[in-house]
């Protein structure tokens, strides 16, 4: 595979900057401010690297235009520089483009077809009556139950599972390992027995969703399991029976949400963050790491509830402390209706 090359002008275009400095000038990939070089371009997005871009050796940077003097190198200048790195990154990826085919290896169902667009890899399993889009990309290993469909253009990555009934939208990418269809977690208990409780609804996936590798999407008990279009999902990521997530939400890794929660749009929710079941989230809300979300939250903004690092023996006295929060409240309470009554 031949190296990726390009002229400034050419990613001026590209990115729709405004470029200043020599437009014939070659570019051949993409490093950090600290470390490219003459070849290669970066980017600044923060205010707390400046200090490394008069020294920058890199052929070109892409930066806010109030950054633009504080560097001789070539500039590519936009407002959001962070969006021009993206689309750099696009431009030099180094996978190679999945080619139209069907390799022999492949088993396909009854009543399933597979579009002459599509690129099917080695042992995929096809169940029967399975809708494929064009220019689908289906990669090595990876299963598709009865009755699902991928839209346009998606991408499932190696080694993925998508159970009977689910249905991916247009221009998605499923990560390597991911589930999406698996039994929710329900059971009936009855004289110290459980019994399943059968999984009938499916999960349904809009466009320009991206799934992360390993993680869980879970089908409706009723009812479907609802992901809207432009959601990002990180890896590792546990989503239950029946939640809904709005359009553009971004959930990071090791996240789970309990079952029949709604998620709304424009939201982000940051690692490890648990959220329990049936709760209601408002458009726009933001959770910091390791949030615990126990209840609805129906304004937007910013919420967080994890414990933040400490020296050891400074958290253990907090740590008694929080145990004693409701003594305390009690005579607090005690000593406002004395001090009422004096």
């Amino acid at each position: 595979m031949q190296p990726k090359s390009y002229t400034l002008a050419e990613l001026a275009r590209e990115l729709e900057a405004e470029l200043e400095g020599d437009p014939e000038y070659r570019i051949t990939g993409i490093n950090a401010l600290k470390q490219a070089g003459p070849c290669e371009a970066a980017f600044i997005a923060n205010s707390r690297f400046r200090t490394q871009l008069a020294d920058s050796r890199a052929g070109v940077v892409i930066l806010k235009a109030d950054w633009r003097s504080e560097t001789a190198t070539n500039k590519l200048v936009m407002d959001n520089p962070y969006l021009g790195f993206a689309r750099l990154t696009q431009l030099f990826d180094s996978r190679r483009p999945a080619l139209p085919g069907v390799h022999p290896s492949v088993q396909i169902g009854a009543d399933t077809r597979v579009p002459e667009s599509a690129c099917i890899g080695a042992n995929v399993v096809l169940g029967e009556d399975v809708v494929l889009g064009e220019n689908v990309v289906i990669g090595a290993n990876t299963v598709v139950g009865d009755g699902s469909a991928i839209g346009d253009r998606t991408e499932l990555r190696a080694n993925v599972t998508v159970y009977h009934g689910v249905t991916i939208g247009r221009d998605g990418i499923v990560h390597s390992g991911a589930v999406i269809g698996a039994d929710g977690f329900g059971f009936a208990p009855d004289q110290n027995q459980w019994h399943k409780i059968h999984q009938l609804g499916g999960v349904v996936i809009g466009d320009r969703v991206e799934i992360g590798a390993c993680t869980t999407i879970d089908r409706g008990a009723l009812g479907d399991t609802e992901i809207a279009d432009g959601v990002k999902i990180d890896n590792l990521v546990m989503i239950a029976h029946n939640v809904r997530v709005g359009k553009n939400t971004a959930i990071a890794g090791q996240v789970g949400i309990a079952g029949s929660s709604t998620v709304g749009e424009n939201c982000t929710i940051a690692g490890q963050v648990g959220i329990a079941g049936h709760v209601s989230i408002a458009d726009g809300v933001h959770f910091t790491g390791k949030s615990l979300v126990s209840g609805d939250v129906s304004e937007p903004g910013a919420y967080s509830s994890g414990t933040p690092l400490a020296p050891t023996t400074e958290w253990r006295r907090n740590a008694v402390r929080f145990r004693q929060l409701d003594a305390l409240a009690a005579r607090v309470k005690k000593l406002e209706k004395h001090s009422k009554t004096d």
